[in-house]
């Protein structure tokens, strides 16, 4: 299964639906060329929807917090929504878990970033 991503705006935060495995290959670079588009075009609030992901390996992960760095680096802000339990679990296990601002409720999400 590939990895699919779809953005929309809501309230000037960016909301990046991705479904499928964030994985070494396609879905890291979908991930990465998606994050890099829409800090071109000035969109730096992020919220990755990660509820249809699921699977990630290593290399999706190392891609994630590079996502992360990125954003920041450009004065933006990169927050994660709706991790299943699985996702969860490999963050906590990397001890990434702390690293990202991870959200739930996608309208408190949202507001958060203002």
């Amino acid at each position: 299964m590939t990895m699919k991503s779809s953005t929309r705006q809501i309230d000037g935060v960016t909301v990046v639906d991705l479904s499928g495995r964030i994985t070494l290959g396609e879905g890291s670079v979908i991930l990465r060329e998606t994050v890099r588009d829409l800090l071109s075009k000035g969109n730096k609030k992020i919220l990755l929807n990660l509820g249809e992901v699921n699977y990630i390996d290593s290399s999706g992960i190392g891609e994630l917090v590079s996502a992360f760095t990125t954003v920041r680096n450009q004065g933006g802000d990169l927050k994660l929504l709706n991790l299943t339990k699985k996702v969860h679990d490999l963050l906590q296990i990397t001890k990434l878990y702390t690293v990202f601002d991870v959200k739930d409720d996608e309208a408190g999400a949202v507001k958060s970033f203002h």
